[in-house]
């Protein structure tokens, strides 16, 4: 039980901020009235907890469309990164490959492709179908949680990591995998299109995979398969697959990167406007940053990547290999050279390599931790080497766990896309990694302080909409992303003069300032500055 009491209602609608009371009584919002005027309690009626709310603002939790936290929500029930910024919901099984569903065959692979995004976890993994995943996340979390069938895994699973067609019954036996995780609870489909092995399928296999998400209410959440030179290509592909399925589409970190795409978000943004004129249901998300993050082997050509990351690590040592001899044309290595250097490679998003914009966020093999911090043009030189050689050692000697940042966003394309009415927040924050993104610990604090107190780009009322009301909208949550009488108790208290993010990118581990206290279903999660050990949070979708 707590009553916040005169507090500045931001309540997630978009209407201006006003003064009120709020009582919490159990894991609902009980009564909303105003400042000042909530009356005596009744004599037997529970103890209360008051919250002085003047000078403070209270709105709806923050809504990450984007998170990698698939295997922090179960190892690490603190989870201080998301819950210390204010974020009581999260949609994990992003960008196409992930834990769930999955088989012991394809365990070893999966973990060691994304060790750059988890690390080389530890965490023992007792699940195979996303239902039972769903289980093990019903068993108390810190945020609320929504997952997405990863197609990538789908793929894998059928086809492998041939770089073909999948056949009609592979596809059959696709829709099959991705009906049973839905049926189960996932909230629709992530793709990774410049991730093996979900970059090899073709419009057509999406479209069939689309329709059965379409069937189920879900939405297609795509990592477009460029965000670079062909980003709206890419995108104009992502809007076709909806428009032939019928599913909803949300464009996940939705950036025009790259000097390529120096302002063309208006044109990208007509694009979104006449896909959704034309019926689409169409939303995105962003992170307020420039850089990017991922992985560093994710960076390179597709047909690198074709048999999985154990083939991949062949042929890495086969180029360096062939660094001393006189090569032909058809050689893994000058393949790699050409691409990297020439045409642009698929996984550099179509662009040139440009070496001294890449920057190592993360190692697992402590012998290179002092790379930690630098770009991959700055060690090439130290070592005397070609930048490829530099890439392939460090993968080699990694066993492909590197992560990296990408200095390649444009400020005027950020902000004319977190405009848009049908904007989200998403962090896409890795959480593991010796100097990870900042995002992770400061992306929903830093729209608030950066883009809304700091540049005015969206008004504060505005700006809570895209985190809270926007997002829940999309994810079907009809009781939770506006502070409403009988909607669930997912708040966040802050100060709106005070509040800023304090992440950096040399030190992107630290709690913003300025969130005073976050509920998660009636619960507190964070007060004064320090984490309390409830894990309140729940499962969103299907039967949970």
């Amino acid at each position: 039980m707590f009553l916040i009491r005169d507090v500045m209602l931001v309540d997630g609608s978009g209407t201006e901020p006003r003064r009120a009371d709020v009582r919490i009584e159990g894991d609902r919002i009980a009564e909303i009235s105003a400042a000042n005027s909530t009356g005596e309690r009744d004599a037997n009626a529970l103890p209360e907890t008051v919250v002085e709310g003047r000078g403070l603002a209270l709105s709806p939790g923050f809504i990450d469309m984007h998170a990698h936290s698939d295997l922090a929500l179960v190892a690490d029930k603190q989870h201080v990164a998301k819950i210390s910024q204010g974020v009581t919901t999260e949609v994990v099984g992003q960008d196409g490959i992930g834990y769930a569903p999955i088989t012991d065959e394809w365990l070893p692979t999966i973990r060691s492709q994304i060790a750059g995004w988890n690390g080389h976890s530890e965490l023992p993994i007792d699940w195979r179908s996303l239902s039972s995943y769903l289980e093990v996340l019903a068993k108390g979390t810190a945020t609320n949680v929504a997952v997405l069938v990863p197609q990538g895994n789908l793929r894998m699973f059928t086809v492998g990591y041939e770089d073909r067609p999948a056949s009609s019954r592979e596809i059959s036996q696709m829709k099959g995998l991705l009906t049973d995780s839905l049926d189960a609870g996932a909230v629709g489909m992530s793709s990774g299109l410049t991730y093996a092995p979900g970059m090899f399928a073709d419009t057509g296999e999406l479209i069939e995979l689309c329709k059965v998400v379409a069937l189920h209410g879900g939405y297609y959440a795509p990592h477009t398969r460029s965000y670079g030179g062909g980003a709206l290509g890419a995108y104009a592909e992502a809007i076709e697959i909806a428009k032939r399925s019928g599913c909803a589409l949300h464009l996940t970190h939705a950036t025009l990167n790259f000097t390529s795409n120096r302002g063309k978000a208006a044109e990208f943004l007509e694009m979104v406007d006449r896909a959704r004129s034309d019926g689409v249901s169409l939303s995105l998300d962003t992170y307020p940053y420039l850089p990017g993050a991922t992985t560093l082997a994710a960076l390179l050509p597709s047909w690198l990547a074709a048999g999985g990351p154990d083939a991949m690590l062949l042929k890495l040592r086969k180029v360096l290999e062939e660094r001393d001899v006189s090569i032909d044309h058809d050689s893994v290595r000058a393949r790699l050279l050409e691409s990297l250097n020439l045409t642009g490679s698929d996984g550099f998003h179509g662009e040139l390599a440009n070496w001294s914009a890449i920057q190592i966020s993360g190692v697992s093999n402590p012998a290179l931790a002092s790379l930690v911090g630098r770009t991959i043009d700055e060690v090439a030189t130290e070592e005397g080497e070609d930048p490829v050689d530099t890439v392939c050692r460090i993968l080699i000697e990694d066993e492909m766990a590197t992560g990296i940042l990408m200095h390649v966003g444009n400020e005027e394309n950020v902000q004319a896309i977190m405009r848009h009415p049908s904007h989200c927040g998403g962090s896409d924050g890795i959480l593991t990694g010796n100097r990870p993104h900042p995002r992770a610990w400061g992306t929903f604090p830093r729209y608030l302080s950066h883009y809304v107190r700091d540049l005015g780009v969206l008004g504060l009322a505005e700006c809570v909409r895209h985190l809270t009301y926007n997002p829940a909208k999309r994810l079907g949550l009809h009781d939770r992303g506006l502070v409403r009488e009988g909607y669930f108790a997912d708040l966040v208290l802050f100060n709106p003069d005070l509040v800023r993010d304090e992440a950096t990118f040399e030190n992107p581990r630290q709690p913003a300032t300025g969130i005073e206290a976050v509920f998660v279903n009636g619960e507190l999660a964070w007060w004064d500055g320090k984490r309390t050990p409830s894990v309140s949070g729940q499962v969103l979708g299907g039967r949970f």
